[in-house]
């Protein structure tokens, strides 16, 4: 899968979508959907099918981890990335169970946000390791 092109971002705090949405644009994207709630978002994620959701936790009506549960049954494949100033271990082990793709703190600095998603951009980007038949160790790379 190619790094994404468009995403949806969730979240309720205007300031936030500003700032996701410019780190996005400033990562290539240039489509972007906006939810504000987590029913708004599990609508636009099944209408769009962005290729990447950026999800806060903490949402009106449904919770986040409730849309990220919704969002993986619907769309196994869809990576979710939850963006959150919830910094827990517990949210953080309980959205990575629900597989989350990864998890950024909203709070951290513009700079250190974008570094992040990019980090998550590549990962989801990258060819899935195929172990060798032998040994459990990956194949060697072509050059």
């Amino acid at each position: 899968m190619p790094r994404p092109a468009n995403a949806l971002i969730v979240d309720d705090e205007p300031h936030v979508l500003v700032l996701l949405k410019g780190i996005l644009k400033q990562l290539g994207i240039e489509t972007v959907w906006e939810a504000l709630d987590g029913t708004e978002a599990l609508s636009k994620a099944s209408i769009n099918k962005p290729d990447v959701v950026l999800l806060d936790i903490n949402l009106p009506e449904v919770n986040g981890l409730q849309v990220l549960a919704q969002l993986k049954a619907d769309h196994p494949k869809m990576p979710v990335i939850i963006v959150s100033s919830q910094g827990t271990l517990k949210t953080f082990d309980r959205a990575r169970e629900l597989g989350a793709a990864g998890y950024v703190l909203k709070f951290a600095p513009k700079s250190e946000i974008l570094r992040m998603l990019s980090e998550v951009f590549d990962e989801i980007a990258a060819p899935p390791v195929k172990q060798a038949a032998e040994g459990g160790e990956a194949p060697p790379k072509e050059s």
